[in-house]
């Protein structure tokens, strides 16, 4: 079954681009040129994947974003951001939202589709069991879930693969570069200072002391959580 893409753009230009291209592609593509309705659009629609503006003139992406990260329907939806807003602190606030991509205007089509299929990659199996489990969490990979005691956590496609990658190599250092390339591949544009969103907020989510910051060298994730310690 072919992925749904959902486009939220109001440039008419842009939007009739990016819906030319994704049907050659073979995506299934909706759509819709204004903010309002966007997450009753999102939750009729129940696309693979979101495309997002973020200036809009009837609405703000951000706060879409915001709100489609709220809804359990629809809040793991994968969650590209596209926008005029370049800077580092903009991409920061983006990811911290709940963004999996930030996609800077102008921007070649054909990346947009390589960081879409990026997305739609299978989580890599690392050595090991389906289910993973520690300190209260589990992490089941064949149905992409993860429950802290007992209670399903929401997190995004992204968050999931760094919980996935960390959790099934318990004990080990890795960089941020390491996770970087892990988890979006060799070919990124984002910086480190994404992995620390994202670990910042599994951190939030999972309520727990699993995950750790090891001084000048990266994060690592324990089998047992502690009160305090690293940071």
């Amino acid at each position: 079954m072919n992925k749904k893409i959902l486009l939220i753009e109001d440039d008419s230009d842009l939007f009739g681009l990016v819906k030319y291209n994704l049907e050659k592609e073979g995506f299934v593509f909706c759509g819709a040129q204004t903010g309002k309705g966007a997450v009753d659009l999102c939750r009729s629609a129940r696309p693979d994947l979101l495309l997002l503006d973020i200036l809009l003139p009837d609405g703000d992406g951000l706060d879409i974003c915001r709100r489609i990260r709220q809804d359990p329907e629809i809040g793991s939806v994968p969650i590209i951001f596209l926008t005029a807003r370049g800077s580092e602190s903009d991409r920061v606030v983006g990811l911290e939202l709940g963004a999996n991509d930030y996609m800077v205007k102008p921007f070649f089509v054909r990346e947009l589709v390589a960081r879409i299929r990026l997305q739609f990659r299978q989580i890599q199996a690392a050595p090991g069991a389906v289910l993973l489990r520690a300190g209260g969490v589990e992490l089941n990979r064949s149905r992409c879930e993860v429950l802290r005691n007992g209670k399903p956590v929401p997190l995004t496609a992204t968050e999931f693969r760094v919980l996935e990658y960390l959790m099934g190599r318990p004990g080990i250092v890795f960089s941020r570069g390491q996770l970087l390339d892990a988890v979006w591949g060799g070919d990124h544009a984002i910086t480190d200072r994404a992995i620390d969103v994202y670990i910042l907020r599994l951190r939030q989510k999972l309520e727990s002391g699993l995950i750790h910051s090891v001084r000048g060298f990266g994060y690592m994730f324990e089998a047992e959580p502690h009160a305090t310690g690293r940071r």
